[in-house]
């Protein structure tokens, strides 16, 4: 069984000369858009980027922003160029930065290297760049087009342009089901539900993501370190959600904290319990407690955006998606099924009261892929949000 539902293709390249940029610029473009996602996992709070270097429509250099602090994609495709950028064309997936940051502006490595066009998959939204970038490059004589294959662009940084549009992160849902759509076994049993395939999957989302969040429920039941074992890749930032402190100062993910941070976020005024979590390592994060007592989302979210923290990865259990499924913070799925049937009263499920008795009510899920992961079937999807808004 195989379904994959992908988002419409881009414009033949042939037509991209009526709006503005060649079909040579048009293939960079889809070069530069691979290229940025070798950073995945590793920029934050850096966005993706790609660029290549044109002479007439060859490309003769190429770079990627591979983490925060080192140079960024167009000082590296203008590097490997040299002297034979002069001239030439550069196309890069985001607008370059004029300001100076952890790096010295991009604008000024493109102004000395040359070239006289760039191509730019779409303007930066953040008030540090958002134009300026074009108008330094402008004033210079450098012809610039922009939007070239924007769509493709834009859906390298989900995360960062949410952060900049709402200040929150963007947040994946992620599960492994039985075919009944059991988290669990009756008797509480998880481990062994998803495949090798399904968990190197898994563990690879944890290696993208800036933080992975999980619930103490989930610490209780499954004693998870929420690591990265099963891919390449740094374990991120751990986030455990522990209104009342009840993380065990036994628990597995204590014996990590050299590899990652590990952040209890509370509501509990219990010092002593605080100094026995920090004595084993952990950040711990008090709120204020929610309309229901608990550790408030939004808040929680919002201190992790304020951190560079852009992507989080919520791991469970059925309280914590449901309780960001019922406040419209969740923007992502990725579900693992296992052909298995569990049944059972009181095992688990992906969610419980969404807030939603009706049919129509329900929150929709759009641009589904699906995937065999050996055994089992991957689902991601992004769930269509409230006010229509996309990123």
């Amino acid at each position: 069984m195989s379904l994959h539902i992908e988002r419409q293709a881009a414009p033949d390249p042939s037509a991209a000369r009526h709006v503005g940029w060649t079909a040579g610029e048009a293939r960079a473009m889809r070069l530069a858009v691979r290229l940025a996602r070798r950073g995945i996992g590793s920029t934050h709070p850096n966005p993706r980027v790609g660029a290549v270097v044109l002479q007439g429509s060859e490309s003769i250099a190429t770079g990627y922003h591979a983490r925060a602090g080192e140079a960024h994609a167009e000082v590296r495709a203008l590097d490997a160029a040299g002297p034979r950028a002069r001239g030439g064309t550069l196309v890069a997936t985001l607008e370059p930065c004029a300001h100076f940051g952890k790096t010295p502006p991009c604008v000024d490595a493109i102004l000395a290297s040359g070239v006289r066009r760039v191509v730019i998959g779409m303007r930066d939204p953040n008030p540090l760049v958002d134009g300026r970038g074009i108008d330094a490059l402008e004033r210079a004589g450098i012809e610039v087009v922009t939007g070239a294959l924007e769509e493709e662009c834009r859906e390298l940084n989900p995360a960062y342009l949410k952060q900049l549009r709402t200040g929150l992160p963007w947040v994946t849902l992620k599960a492994m089901l039985s075919l009944d759509g059991r988290m669990a076994s009756e008797s509480g049993e998880s481990r062994g539900l998803g495949g090798d395939e399904e968990l190197r999957v898994a563990h690879r989302l944890r290696a993208e993501s800036d933080a992975v969040l999980a619930g103490v429920g989930t610490v209780l039941a499954d004693d998870p370190q929420l690591t990265v074992r099963r891919t390449s890749g740094r374990t991120p930032l751990r986030v455990i959600l522990d209104s009342s402190l009840r993380t065990p100062a036994g628990a597995a993910i204590w014996s990590t904290v050299d590899q990652a941070p590990v952040v209890v976020a509370t509501v509990s005024k219990d010092e002593d319990r605080a100094r026995s979590l920090s004595a084993r390592g952990a950040w711990i994060w008090t709120f204020e407690p929610d309309g229901s007592g608990r550790v408030p989302l939004r808040a929680a979210l919002q201190r992790l955006a304020s951190e560079g923290r852009y992507a989080v990865l919520v791991e469970g259990g059925s309280e914590v998606h449901t309780s960001f499924l019922r406040e419209g913070l969740a923007d992502r799925v990725a579900i693992g099924v296992a052909p298995v049937l569990l049944g059972g009263t009181s095992a688990p499920t992906l969610t419980r009261d969404l807030g939603r008795p009706r049919l129509h009510d329900g929150v929709a899920v759009e641009d589904l892929r699906v995937r065999r992961l050996g055994r089992d079937l991957w689902i991601e999807g992004a769930i269509v949000p409230e006010d229509g808004t996309r990123v």
